[in-house]
Formats: structure tokens, sequence, C-alpha cells
């Protein structure tokens, strides 16, 4: 790709485009700049490129001729190719990513024709110009910024400027969406933290994520683009049909915070006991179905001050207890094995309210847990949860936790007594 830039200024051009990835670039011959002086070019003694507008007026217009002549020498030097004039103008179409990739993809020689003043000699772009492009709906002292900008651009799509087209292909613009928010160490910075999706190592649930937050982010910052999407890979569609599903569903607009349990919560916690063994015995899931757990077994926790709520504003949205003492099931772990060497605290007896299904609630109910835990002093953390209660067993996941084995929990005679055993065991 070769681009020549028409300008009064070709030092200030020069000085950026012959820096960073696209200096790079045009140093290993990856895409060749000029920056051509269209002052050399006037056959005015005094180097005039400038002259009066004919009906009068403010400023000075350029001059037609400088303008050919210095194309005319541009077009010589670099013989046929596939080449495109380019006039920078406040009145041209709008530049965005699909006229990049145009450029790029239709042509190998672009001259971009840097205005001044008050603009060009209009017959020299009825002549000489195949196209006029404006960087939006405001106004310049010339066209010199603008044309970086299509340079850089353009140039950033030629193959071995970047090190992977798939350095462009996910970035704001490519398909019509903004890109996901990208983030680097610390995990945590001023009281913020990295999303856990992108901790856990899983590429595709990485991916899946991203792609989410593109159609979340172009909705939010510039509906105008979200509006005019047409997706044709099915499966942005679906992530794109869920996503408007879960925006159907409450919304924590409220801080959540966690604190111990009190008596006063019982009738709140035990309204959230009910709704999940509904929602429990609904998708045939053999867990919380004989009557467990009771006022008595959330008192009992209260007492020992293993038991909270989590609160979204004053409303409790979430509760679980939280165990430094051994459990005795999970001594018993068949087909796997909890690590070797760490003291630990366990879940149990952990729900969402109903109303807060699908707000991100369970997520932040994991989150006070790993604050709790390490409150303890404990970095490893166990709990079960039934085979068949795949909710549980996918937040389990996503939270980091690990399947280590299955074991047997006491119930009664006619129920499921099988769990899975999870652990997660957190960073220092």
């Amino acid at each position: 790709m070769r681009i020549d830039i028409l300008t009064l200024f070709p030092d200030t051009v020069n000085a950026v485009l012959h820096e960073s990835i696209i200096g790079r670039a045009a140093a290993k011959g990856i895409v060749d700049i000029n920056c051509v002086q269209i002052r050399d070019y006037t056959e005015n003694k005094q180097n005039q490129v400038d002259d009066y507008p004919y009906g009068g007026g403010f400023g000075c217009v350029m001059m037609a001729q400088p303008l050919k002549s210095c194309l005319d020498a541009v077009i010589a030097q670099a013989g046929e190719r596939r080449r495109r004039v380019i006039y920078m103008s406040p009145q041209g179409k709008p530049y965005n990513q699909e006229t990049a990739k145009r450029l790029k993809r239709d042509y190998d020689h672009l001259v971009l024709v840097c205005g001044h003043y008050e603009g060009v000699d209009e017959r020299f772009i009825e002549a000489c110009v195949d196209e006029e492009i404006s960087l939006g709906d405001f106004v310049l002292t010339g066209g010199e910024i603008a044309a970086m900008a299509v340079a850089d651009s353009v140039c950033r799509l030629v193959p071995g400027v970047l090190a992977d087209e798939q350095c462009y292909i996910g970035e704001s613009h490519w398909d019509g969406l903004l890109e996901y928010p990208q983030y680097t160490r610390p995990e945590l910075w001023e009281g913020r933290a990295v999303p856990e999706v992108l901790l856990q190592g899983d590429h595709e649930k990485v991916e899946r994520w991203r792609r989410k937050q593109q159609f979340l982010r172009t909705q939010k910052k510039r509906p105008d683009l979200y509006e005019k999407l047409a997706l044709s890979d099915e499966n942005d569609r679906k992530l794109l049909e869920e996503v408007k599903k879960e925006q159907g569903r409450m919304q924590l607009t409220l801080p959540v915070s966690c604190r111990p349990a009190a008596e006063a919560d019982l009738p709140a916690m035990m309204e959230i006991v009910r709704d999940a063994q509904a929602s429990l015995k609904k998708h045939r899931v053999d867990q919380w179905q004989d009557g467990y757990p009771r006022e008595e077994n959330l008192r009992f926790d209260m007492e020992r001050g293993e038991c909270f709520v989590v609160l979204h504003g004053e409303e409790i949205a979430a509760f679980f207890t939280l165990s430094t003492r051994e459990e005795p099931t999970y001594a018993a772990i068949t087909d796997g094995k909890w690590t070797e060497g760490m003291a630990c605290c366990v879940l149990h007896r952990a729900a969402v309210a109903k109303r807060y299904r699908g707000s991100g609630m369970a997520a932040e109910l994991m989150k006070a847990v790993e604050r709790q835990a390490r409150a303890y002093g404990l970095r490893c953390i166990r709990t079960d949860t039934h085979k068949k209660n795949k909710p549980m067993q996918t937040l389990l996941r996503e939270s980091g936790y690990r399947y280590r084995g299955n074991i047997t929990v006491k119930v009664n005679d006619d129920h499921d007594p099988a769990r899975q055993g999870y652990e997660k065991i957190m960073k220092k």
C-alpha cells in the first residue's frame, strides 16, 4: 500500500506517521507513506499557493495549479496502480471503518489531498478528485489531521503491519460493534476487580463474555449503531437474544453489601428458602425437598456467627452459611479427593431471592463468600450440590470452583443423598 499525502506541512505529518507501529511498518517496506510539499510545485515566483476568492469573502483559497502539478508528479512517480485521489473535506462523506476496509481492499495507492485556508479551487476537485472524506460534522484548520487518521486506519489493515489480523478484527467498528473492555495487572485496583471470567483460563467463556460485552457496550454508548445491527451469524443472534432476555430481568442498581444475619432477618430468609424449594422441585432436583433448611437450622448458624445475608441496598437478596467446622460427610469423598494440607471453610445453605435470579446477585453472593473466607484467614472453600442442580454447578464453575468427587449427605430415607463436591483455592 502506497499513500501520498499532499500537504503544506509535510514535516508535521511525517513526524506522526513515521513513529510507532505505522512507522516501523514503513521502515520495513510493508507500507510506503510519502508526505509531499505542495508549495514545491507552484509556478509563482513567491511560491504562492493561495489567492483571494472571486466574489469576495474572508481568507484565501488554494490555487488549482500547484495542487494539479503536485498530483501529476506523484502519479508519474507511482506508476500504474489501483489509485484513489481523496480530498479531505468537511463536505465529504463521514469516514468509518467500512470506508477504511474498502480503501484497503480496492486500492493500492491512495493520494490524500490536504486543503488549508478557506479550501481549494473547486475546479481542482471537479477535475482531479475521486472522493471527498470527512472525519465528522466539524471543521479543522487543515486536512492534515484527517489525512493522518485515514492513513493510519488503512495501513493497520495491511498484512504485516500488526502482528495478527485478530489485532483489529475484534476492535470497535470492525463489524458494527464497539470493542469489549480490556484489563491488565493488577487484578484489584482502587477497589475495582478484574471480571472473574477473565481469570479462569477458559478461552471459550472469555470469548463469549467479550462478545456479549460488545453488544452491551454498543447499546449503551452508540445506540445509533446498535439499531443498525444486522447479524448473519446464528451464534451472534442467539447471544443477542440472551442479552435482551437478561436486560428484562432485575438490574442491580443499588450497593451490594454483606453482614451477619440476625433474628429479624429470618422471615425474609425463609421466604427465599421456600422459593428455592419450589424451583428445585419444578426442575426435579431432589435437594431441599425434605423440609430442610428449617428456621432452627438458620438460627443455629446465626448463633455460631456463620450465617450471612447479602443486601441490595437495604433489601435481603440472598443468604449463605460459611462454616469453619469440618464437615464429617466430606471425609468419605469418592471418585476423587480434596486438596491435601489445606485448612478449609465449608459453604452451606446458600440461596438467592426469586426476584433477583438472573440479576447477577448469585455472583455477588459468591464474592461475599470469598471475602468472608479471607476474613476467616482461609483460602480454601468447599461445598456440595445435587448432581441435577445444573444452575448451582454452573455458578460454581464460573466462580472458579473445581469438581473434586462425590459425597453422600445425611437426608431422609426417601430422598437422594448423592452430592457432588466442589472446591476453590483462592490466590494469596
